[in-house]
């Protein structure tokens, strides 16, 4: 079916549209109340279109588009398709990194609260998202000073009698798993703890003044200086929000600013007429954006993963069809109303042109920031170029570097770094066999690039559909030194390769080159070095990690592993009931029956095995 018959075919009902170029790549997902009306004003030669849309149009070979129910239902698919495809010519959040929430587990009997980057339906209170990872730890840990919290992974209920540990004994938790405070006392703290969380310092500092007399009266002096020490802490951080709104409301002030197809979206959290905090967002849009656009795809994609929804949300602009966002928020809140406002005078105005300067200082700050990294990047690339006598700088270099423990478990790992940042799909791992007990990073070094260039090779020749090897890179740095390089060099000219190589070796930071005895230095600060440091180290860290990993199963596993008639299933069986495998040493011959599964005659092995090892 071709675009103009699509066109005269669309339906009246509300829905979401996807425009796809000529390879069949989605380029934009909008939503519409009558989809035969939106979608052909696209193409309507007389209508006065902005830029955007008239280079949009350009590039429209097909479209596709879904029926909804309601307006709601296509705002919320729109959302969903725009995360999915990421769409050349829609408002989009820039980073596609999983922000950080604050997490508390209130469905446990003792919960915990810990930095997580997903938030699940699974009963647990959610905070955030943030965009700064260093804020969400300085949080935890000043929550933490405040409040005893348990920071263990243990699945404890009321009544536990097992041995505090040294948290404990540091006045760093209260030892539920001991069976020292009760599951009201300590549910107590956790609604503390959310008071804290929500911002609404001002309630909190109250209960705590009360339980501090409390206990002072009834001479616990240790439990009245944790509350003292509480309270002064609590007071220094609400000090500190002193900007207060006449109406005792929560709120989010929503600004923004944008300079070509970069935007900046600053939000200030007003919780009971206080500001609590504040975040800012980057958005990839078109240099001719209109900003209620930019306004409403923000709140779209951000309030489809906040942990809360305010009362009000107050915009400096107004936002094209509020209602629709209204209602869909509504739906967000558990059916509380939520309001979408421009205010025009008063306290509202002049918070939220606050918010709007702030938006400004975030994006001048973050454009200034891109510039000096950009200028970064071009002179250590050319400083590259001209190591390795390169035409043009490169844009794909891969890394090897090797991990082993005396020759045990020893791997090779492969990272990528292209065009300016690190490309993790492309990254791949090499188990090193025929070296166990022998370490040899020289033959684990030419193993794992023979394999790598091999494979790509065989996937050119073949054109194979599981492209996996078959890019290959305009450089390759070894991690070590002249020797590693020598071993690396053999493969590349086995091969035919025409790819320069050059070494990094860590004590010194030399750089080895093809056919030159003596290494270069170069400066500690030069671009190029840091660059090369940078990639090394991923390496190393990419190979570590599967290094200890292996180690780690191979630790696990070894014991059960050993009995004859302990296979994937039944060691699986026997972890998950005793909960690892200290507790399975210790348990009796009565105690391993209880696993289903397990008869008499294994139990009296898997006993006598574990008391043997």
């Amino acid at each position: 079916m071709d675009l103009e018959h699509k066109l005269a075919t669309l339906p009246t009902a509300p829905g979401v549209y996807l425009m796809l170029n000529e390879a069949g790549e989605v380029i934009y997902v909008g939503k519409a109340i009558n989809l035969r009306n939106r979608v052909r004003s696209y193409f309507q030669k007389s209508a006065n279109h902005a830029l955007k849309v008239q280079v949009l149009v350009e590039h429209i070979a097909d479209l596709e588009y879904i029926v909804t129910d309601s307006e709601v239902e296509a705002l919320i698919l729109e959302n969903n398709l725009i995360k999915k495809h990421t769409p050349r010519y829609n408002v989009r959040l820039k980073d596609d990194k999983t922000y950080p929430y604050i997490k508390v587990t209130v469905q446990e009997t003792f919960p915990r609260v810990l930095m997580v980057r997903k938030r699940l339906k699974d009963g647990a209170r959610y905070f955030g998202p943030y965009t700064d990872v260093t804020v969400v730890k300085k949080t935890l840990s000043f929550l933490r000073t405040l409040f005893p919290l348990r920071t263990c992974n243990k699945t404890i209920e009321e009544g536990w009698q097992d041995r505090p540990c040294l948290n404990y004994h540091i006045g760093r938790c209260l030892a539920p798993c001991a069976g020292l405070i009760s599951k009201e006392n300590y549910a107590e703290m956790i609604q503390e703890v959310l008071l804290f969380l929500e911002g609404r310092i001002d309630r909190l500092i109250p209960d705590l003044t009360r339980k501090m007399h409390e206990a002072s009266a009834q001479l616990e002096y240790e439990k009245a200086a944790r509350f003292r020490n509480q309270i002064r802490g609590l007071e220094t951080l609400f000090e500190k929000q002193k900007i207060v709104v006449q109406h005792a409301e929560d709120q989010d002030y929503v600004g923004y600013a944008r300079h070509g197809e970069l935007a900046c979206v600053q939000v200030f959290f007003v919780r009971s007429g206080k500001v609590v905090g504040r975040d800012h967002y980057l958005l990839e849009c078109s240099a001719d954006e209109e900003g209620a656009e930019i306004l409403r795809a923000f709140l779209q994609q951000y309030y489809a993963e906040a942990s809360y929804i305010p009362r009000e949300v107050l915009t400096p602009i107004p936002l094209i069809e509020p209602e629709i966002m209204e209602n869909w928020l509504r739906s967000l809140r558990g059916g509380k109303r939520v309001y979408l406002r421009t205010p025009q005078r008063g306290d509202k105005k002049q918070l939220l042109d606050l918010v709007v300067k702030n938006a400004q200082i975030a994006l001048d700050e973050t454009r200034s920031r891109n510039t000096f990294k950009q200028r970064a990047m071009e002179r250590a690339l050319q400083d590259l170029q001209d190591l390795t006598g390169l035409p043009e700088p490169p844009e794909r270099i891969e890394a090897f570097d090797i991990s082993n423990l005396q020759g045990t478990n020893v791997v090779a790992s492969l990272v990528v770094w292209d065009n300016g940042d690190f490309k993790s799909t492309d990254y791949r791992r090499f188990r090193i066999r025929g070296l166990e007990g022998s370490p040899n990073d020289y033959e684990a070094m030419r193993e794992a690039v023979s394999r790598r260039f091999k494979r790509g090779l065989m996937e050119q020749d073949e054109e194979s559909s599981e492209q996996k090897f078959s890019v290959f890179p305009d450089v390759v740095l070894i991690d070590g030194g002249k020797g590693q390089l020598g071993v690396a060099l053999e493969v590349r000219d086995e091969l035919g390769l025409i790819i320069p190589f050059l070494s990094l070796a860590e004590k010194r930071e030399e750089i080895y080159l093809e056919g030159q005895s003596q290494p270069v230095i170069l400066p500690n600060d030069s671009p190029g070095l840091l660059l090369l440091r940078k990639i090394r180290d991923e390496a190393h860290r990419f190979a570590l990690t599967y290094h200890r990993n292996l180690r780690g199963k191979a630790t696990r596993g070894s014991i059960l592993d050993e009995i004859p008639g302990i296979g994937p299933k039944r060691k699986k069986d026997l972890i998950r009931h005793f909960g690892g495998i200290k507790k399975i040493r210790s348990a009796t011959f009565e105690e391993l029956q209880e696993v289903p599964g397990i008869s008499a005659k294994l139990a009296a092995e898997i006993y006598q095995h574990m008391q043997k090892s």
